[in-house]
């Protein structure tokens, strides 16, 4: 008998065993798998040609004795022999052996009997526990009219050592050693879903298949299978519901009659149920992907409509040892509407290219997106919100927030796609999650120029816009275009809200809420500096809304005394109108921040602002009481402006309060400011007694004799009426000022060769303007400069004497009889003179007879205009007099 290997009884089909002793090389394996590929592409069946007790003699079994231990059985050697032939013998000898191989087939048959149909249960146990499937690949060959054509690669074993009951164990083993193989005939499985009331999810058509059962020996299998969708609708609804989190434990159940053969030993049909039970967390996640690329950019259609598209490549990640090519498809891109109960709104068109998907590797996917115009039901506004779809989803995306779009198939952009993938697809919408990403720096360089500053105006009503500080002021930005946006942008109209910041201090709220016309110049990337926009947008009467008095009192003190920049931090959320290629539309909330240099007032002082009175009224009188009105020109020393509706303000001398000022509706703009209207009211008696009469005295004798003196203003709660957080900011406030000079009127008389020898300050008032001295009847007149463009001041009283020298007395006057000084230059009546005869003075007067002199004065004198009355003490230098008879 011949050991040919190419004998019929010796040869194997679409299965190749492996040596527990040594592995197959890599070469052997790709051999095994190409020739089990054909042998299982083909179906090539193996009944007639596969001995039921072949046996390799290279491999040894699993867990049985080397291979060279081993001797072919006697069945098998009379089977060679009658087959190939052997010496010619005796009738005896060739008898005996033959007998002896019916015999032991005719026990294996009885053994396959016994195992068989005796004992299923026991061998089915035993498959089960011992079965062991390694897949190395899975790949769809090629997508068909019903389904897919896939191709399963993998191995095959039976490990006994699974088993948990030694009975069963030994029995399997015993029966698989017996059996060796066993073929399937092509068969169908269904499979099920029982939640879903037996849902037929698919159907498989497996080909034959011939696998080794004995006990660790490896079957390298490679089955081409046809995979048909089953129940569209309901695939539907279970993906929907795997998509929205609604599966938790999922049942799957396997059925299939598959006819069975070992050898020329046909095992019947068997029918196969298998269900296996999956935990919720067991099933597949939607696959976690990164975004690689992502450009947005302008494209004109075929009918010369601009457009937008963008590009996207995207790094799915693939846990699986699966591979396959995913045909061109497309896509809805959706978002939410105004509530999740409304139907999703169309966004735009995307498709992808063709994927290819090789195991365990990152899937790349290049999508293309268009958009041709923004659908107006994303751009209307909720009813609640009074934000429009859009603004929720890009106010997420600015914020840096995970936006949600929704991604449905549809029409697929070529035509050999099935159409059971379009139909599949086109029901299913899946949520995608789409990172945010900050846009903090978006706004750079968010600034306020030529700034305007206007007070509240205090009768508005609580809580209205002219109830708070305004400004006015031109808005810079530089607004950042990422990387991503490559089309024309253009910003129409800008609006914010915006808190403001002193020393990290919440100081208020400026209200930027009403749309302002934007000017915006485009920015080209330079060195490391990206695109932008350069917007300016001119803001007029914004409030400033204040929330902390006591941070607002220390930035109006840091303005005035600080001589330093006040620096304000300003944080916004701000509103741009865009022009694109879709229209208009807004974008929401995009995140500023920014910086506002306030200068100070001039040096840390207000001796910038140079108050001088033009002109002073007397508007009413009391006994200790002036109403006054005057017009007032100031200089502004500082660049910003400021309206003022309404402003009082105490006015005070060395600490003591004498009197308040009023002034309504001022607008100060930088540089020279004239003709201020200003209403004063003298009355030291009722803030501060007697105290205010002495300290009132006092201020103004010092002011009619020359001396610098100053005063003080201060406000206090009621500085801006309506307004008690205002005036409470601006209560510890105080300001010392020069005290404004009076203009007395130029003497028409005068010489002007005189006023070239007037060695008196030209800033100092003068009241009295000269003297005349008449000898023989001993009396003096006085030519008198009033300030009082309107007014007549009374001199009630007078006590005064003339020096010559400083220090040498001339005479005295004492006169107690009224009399009237009129506005402009007047002579006073002839007053009495007591004269020092014996002194140094009155000789120097005789000798200046016929000429002048300048003598020194000092006084006491009572003052008077419509009902007030003041005493005060005069003294003045240099005061020219003439000498006559």
């Amino acid at each position: 008998m011949s050991d040919n290997p190419a004998s019929p009884l010796l040869g194997k089909a679409g299965v190749e065993q492996s040596s527990s002793e040594r592995p197959p090389s890599q070469k052997s394996r790709a051999s095994t798998i190409s020739k089990d590929s054909k042998n299982s592409n083909h179906s090539q069946p193996s009944a007639e040609s596969t001995p039921l007790l072949s046996r390799d003699a290279g491999h040894r079994n699993y867990g049985d004795a080397p291979a060279h231990d081993e001797s072919p059985s006697a069945a098998a050697s009379s089977l060679r022999s009658l087959q190939n032939g052997g010496p010619s013998k005796g009738k005896s000898s060739r008898r005996w052996p033959s007998i002896i191989a019916l015999t032991v087939l005719g026990l294996v048959l009885i053994v396959i009997l016994c195992l068989g149909y005796a004992a299923p249960e026991v061998i089915e146990e035993y498959a089960r526990e011992a079965m062991v499937f390694e897949p190395t690949d899975l790949s769809i060959d090629s997508f068909t009219s019903t389904g897919v054509r896939a191709r399963i690669r993998g191995d095959f074993t039976l490990d006994g050592s699974r088993v948990q009951k030694k009975p069963v164990r030994d029995l399997g083993r015993a029966g698989t050693w017996i059996a060796r193989v066993v073929e399937s005939k092509r068969s169908k499985v269904k499979v099920f879903l029982p939640e879903y009331g037996d849902l037929l999810l698919g159907t498989a058509d497996v080909p034959p298949i011939v696998v080794d059962i004995r006990d660790g020996h490896t079957t390298h299998l490679d089955v081409l299978s046809d995979l048909a969708a089953g129940d569209l609708d309901g695939i539907r609804r279970m993906a929907n519901d795997w998509l929205e989190g609604r599966i938790g434990d999922l049942t799957v159940t396997g059925v299939a009659d598959v006819p069975l053969k070992s050898g020329i030993f046909g095992l019947g049909t068997q029918s196969l149920t298998e269900t296996i039970m999956f935990k919720g967390t067991e099933l597949p996640a939607i696959p976690k992907y990164n975004i690689t690329k992502l450009n947005f950019y302008e494209i004109k259609v075929p009918d010369g409509v601009r457009g937008m598209a963008a590009d996207v490549s995207l790094a799915l990640s693939n846990e699986y040892p699966v591979k396959f090519t995913v045909p061109p498809l497309g896509f809805d891109i959706l978002v939410q509407g105004c509530s999740p109960d409304q139907p999703y709104l169309r966004l735009a068109d995307a498709t992808t290219e063709e994927i290819q998907v090789e195991p365990k590797k990152d899937v790349e996917v290049q999508v293309g997106g268009f958009l041709k115009k923004l659908p107006e039901t994303l751009l209307a506004t909720c009813p609640l919100t009074r934000k429009s779809p859009l603004d929720a989803l890009l106010g997420e995306y600015i914020r840096g927030d995970e936006t949600t779009v929704y991604v449905r198939g549809s029409k697929s952009p070529i035509g050999d796609t099935p159409d059971w993938v379009t139909a599949l697809i086109q029901s299913v919408t899946v949520p995608v999650p789409f990172p945010g990403k900050s846009f903090d720096n978006l706004i750079r360089n968010f600034s306020l120029a030529d700034v305007h500053f206007t007070l509240p105006d205090p009768f508005a009503a609580p809580e209205t816009p002219e109830a708070s500080p305004r400004i006015s002021a031109t808005v810079k930005a530089l607004v950042g275009l990422p990387k991503e946006m490559n089309f024309p942008i253009d910003i129409s109209r800008v609006r914010a809200d915006a808190d403001v910041f002193y020393h990290k201090k919440k100081l208020g709220r400026l209200d930027l809420n009403k749309w302002q016309k934007a000017n915006t110049t485009r920015i080209e990337a330079h060195d490391d500096v990206e695109a932008g926009l350069a917007v300016e947008s001119v803001v007029k009467k914004a409030p400033l809304k204040i929330t902390n008095d006591d941070v607002f009192a220390d930035v109006v003190q840091d303005l005035i005394f600080g001589g330093k920049p006040v620096v304000l931090g300003v944080k916004a959320d701000v509103d741009v109108e865009t022009k694109t290629a879709l229209g208009k539309f807004v974008v929401r909330e995009i995140p500023a921040e920014g910086k506002v240099f306030v200068k100070p007032i001039s040096g840390g002082e207000l001796k910038g602002f140079s108050p001088q009175v033009g002109s002073l009224r007397v508007m009413d009188t009391t006994r200790s009481t002036l109403s006054l009105e005057a017009k007032i020109n100031i200089t502004n020393p500082t660049e910003y402006s400021a309206i003022v509706p309404y402003v009082n303000i105490k006015l005070l001398s060395n600490g003591t309060e004498i009197g308040h000022a009023t002034a309504r509706n001022i607008a100060v703009v930088p540089g020279p400011n004239h003709n201020i209207l200003v209403e004063a009211f003298w009355d030291p008696l009722t803030p501060s007694g007697q105290k205010g009469i002495a300290q009132g005295k006092e201020l103004l004798s010092q002011y009619i004799s020359g001396f610098n003196t100053s005063l003080t203003l201060a406000t206090h709660a009621g500085t801006i009426p309506h307004q008690p957080h205002l005036g409470k900011a601006l209560s510890s406030l105080s300001i010392d000022i020069p005290t404004p000079k009076l203009a007395p009127p130029k003497n028409p008389n005068r010489d002007p060769d005189d006023e070239d020898d007037d060695d008196r300050d030209p800033n100092v008032p003068t009241f009295i303007d000269d003297a005349t001295f008449h000898l023989i009847t001993s009396t003096a007149t006085f030519t008198l400069l009033s300030p009082l463009p309107y007014s007549t001041i009374t001199i009630t009283y007078l006590n005064a004497t003339a020096y010559y020298n400083r220090t040498e007395a001339v005479g005295t006057i004492l006169y107690d009889v009224p009399f009237e000084v009129p506005p402009g230059a007047s002579t006073s009546p002839r007053l009495p003179v007591d004269w020092d005869l014996g002194g140094v003075g009155y000789e120097a007067v005789k000798q200046a007879l016929g000429g002048s002199l300048r003598l020194d004065a000092r006084a006491d004198v009572g003052v008077g205009v419509g009902l007030w009355r003041q005493r005060v003490w005069f003294v003045g230098r240099g005061v020219g007099a003439r000498v006559s008879l």
